[in-house]
């Protein structure tokens, strides 16, 4: 009996030991061997193989054949109105306005005129009149203006001194300034420092008229006492005022020895005084005043 279940045994073993096929090489790396026991593949692919792609054939009827078409003609560049400049920005245009090209250039033209009409007061806003001399001879003044300046001097506006000399008070000159040139169109620009003596005060100016220099003179005032140097400062502008405007033509025949001569003995009358042993003269139309009349 023990003969029997040795041999049994021994069959089974010598059955299980050749069922199993030996294996003599490693498995290949696509390949995994199923640890699991009771499983339908013993092997089993790993997930990076592909999968096989299926292959579909068409017949010749189901094949679609594209439509003859006509041989393309060559395209001709449409013409470029801006530059192929890659830094090229197109001009934004305003709408808003109705303008055409040909106004913008009226206006230019426009716009040029006016300056050079308008450089010289620009230019003299910007000028040193102590030093500068711009304009001085440029050109002459319109016909209205000239005609303003040049005209003859009323009888009635000539004043007279105790000795004699023939002047037009400055108001006067400022009048004929102000209908030439109008109000602010001129001025009068101080050009060197005050001299200041013992006994008189000179300073040198300078006439500006729209932007121009016209004339150049030095003016002078006598003063008293040192109390008077205000005043006496501003009688050396008003005097100097009164030179300059000899330049303009302004009361000119003041200068005439013949119309100095002609008005005195017109509207003039002299008279000798002992206390004071020289001639004073005054306008016929006048009193005499103190201390001529005692």
């Amino acid at each position: 009996m023990s003969s029997i279940r040795r041999i049994g045994t021994s069959s089974v073993k010598y059955a299980l030991k050749n069922s199993v096929p030996r294996v003599s090489s490693p498995i290949p790396p696509k390949y995994t061997v199923s640890t699991r026991i009771g499983s339908r593949n013993a092997a089993t692919k790993t997930t990076d193989e592909k999968k096989p792609v299926r292959k579909v054939f068409k017949t010749t009827s189901q094949i679609q054949h594209p439509a003859p078409t006509e041989p393309a003609q060559a395209s001709q560049p449409e013409p470029s109105l801006q530059p192929s400049s890659a830094s090229y920005i197109a001009p934004i245009r305003d709408y808003t306005t109705t303008s055409q090209p040909n106004d913008t250039e009226t206006v230019k033209k426009m716009t040029s005129t006016v300056a050079e009409i308008e450089s010289d007061e620009a230019n003299s806003l910007h000028e040193d009149w102590s030093t500068s001399f711009g304009g001085l001879g440029s050109k002459p003044f319109e016909p209205r203006v000239i005609d303003i300046l040049m005209a003859p001097i009323e009888p009635a506006d000539v004043e007279i001194t105790p000795d004699g000399l023939l002047y037009l008070p400055e108001i006067k000159y400022r009048r004929v300034l102000n209908r030439a040139f109008g109000p602010g169109g001129w001025g009068i620009a101080p050009r060197t420092k005050t001299m200041v003596t013992a006994k008189q005060v000179s300073r040198e100016y300078g006439l500006v008229c729209l932007g121009r220099l016209v004339s150049v003179s030095r003016g002078e005032q006598d003063y008293f006492n040192a109390d008077g140097v205000t005043t006496a400062m501003e009688g050396c502008k008003s005097n100097a005022l009164m030179r300059c405007c000899k330049d303009l033509g302004i009361a000119s025949e003041l200068w005439d020895p013949s119309f100095i001569r002609v008005f005195k003995t017109k509207y003039c009358d002299s008279k000798y005084f002992e206390k004071k042993r020289r001639f004073v003269w005054k306008r016929k139309d006048r009193v005499w005043d103190y201390p001529y009349n005692q």
